[in-house]
């Protein structure tokens, strides 16, 4: 709908000023293509041939934010996942947001995704995503070198609530802010549950009660007692990966994770070159990535 021709002559040149300055600070969305497709599995083309029929040039994928793939379903994020590499496993913090794709209710019960487990000991009524996502996670924090990894946790009240906090976790320091340190897991480069051809980013929380620091509540939670969380990351630009995460193997939700220094640092070189650093297997099919054109 546009404005009506009376409040235009109204407004005035600082109202003016401000829409179009308003206008021309929107980013400009990337173009990516997808692979047609429709409901059926059938209809949908493998990955291989998305991989190498719509490839993704750095200077688009420089444009991508977790807005912009927020308006994807499901179907176009896994697309996008499997043009990407694994890149270089992170190190130090990073912003987490779940992605919740085009068409979701925005009220996925993670009860009914554990519901089917066998011998479970949690008590998740009704727990849902948004309350983890925004009173809970903050993000991750990658130590490289320990190969290991650590959850932000600012908030423990929605745990508290349905009772699966016992006492007052420990808090830790990282970079001069005392927060929860919770849920270790470690990393390594592994096979992706949804794209074989080449390695992912493997963030395993199934044996972490040997990492030094666990605390057995709420810690026990995302281990093999509890629900045998197992994520995996790849890289969409340096300081920016989009994730997968799963319960018992299950397929449960979508992620990104953002460190803005080492994107503001590295996104010119990035999109200049199109080269990456691989920790991972890069797989035998030839990855195109363009890049941009020197003037």
């Amino acid at each position: 709908m546009g404005l009506p021709g009376t409040f235009i002559l109204r407004a005035g040149p600082s109202v003016l000023a401000a829409l179009a300055l308003a206008s021309c600070s929107q980013p400009e969305p990337p173009t990516i293509a997808f692979a047609p497709y429709d409901k059926g599995y059938q209809t949908k083309m493998d990955l291989a041939q998305v991989d190498y029929k719509y490839p993704i040039a750095a200077v688009e994928l420089a444009k991508i934010t977790p807005d912009y793939l927020a308006t994807f379903d499901q179907e176009q994020l896994d697309q996008i996942y499997a043009r990407l590499p694994a890149g270089p496993i992170p190190d130090g913090a990073f912003d987490g947001r779940i992605l919740l794709p085009k068409g979701s209710s925005g009220k996925f019960r993670l009860s009914e995704v554990v519901g089917g487990f066998a011998g479970t000991a949690l008590h998740l009524k009704g727990l849902v995503i948004e309350d983890i996502g925004e009173a809970l996670w903050r993000g991750k924090v990658f130590f490289r070198d320990e190969r290991v990894l650590r959850n932000r946790i600012d908030d423990l009240s929605v745990l508290k609530k349905v009772g699966l906090v016992e006492g007052e976790p420990r808090k830790m320091s990282y970079g001069g802010k005392d927060t929860w340190l919770l849920f270790p897991a470690k990393l390594y480069c592994g096979q992706s549950l949804l794209d074989a051809r080449r390695e992912s980013i493997i963030i395993d929380y199934l044996f972490t009660d040997d990492i030094p620091g666990y605390q057995e509540n709420p810690d026990y939670l995302a281990g093999r007692r509890g629900l045998k969380v197992r994520d995996e990351i790849r890289m969409i630009r340096p300081g920016f990966y989009l994730g997968r995460a799963y319960l018992d193997r299950g397929f449960a939700l979508n992620f990104t994770l953002y460190d803005k220094a080492t994107d503001d640092k590295a996104r010119q070189d990035f999109v200049n070159g199109g080269k990456v650093q691989e920790d991972c297997w890069p797989g035998t099919q030839t990855r195109s990535v363009v890049a941009a054109k020197r003037s």
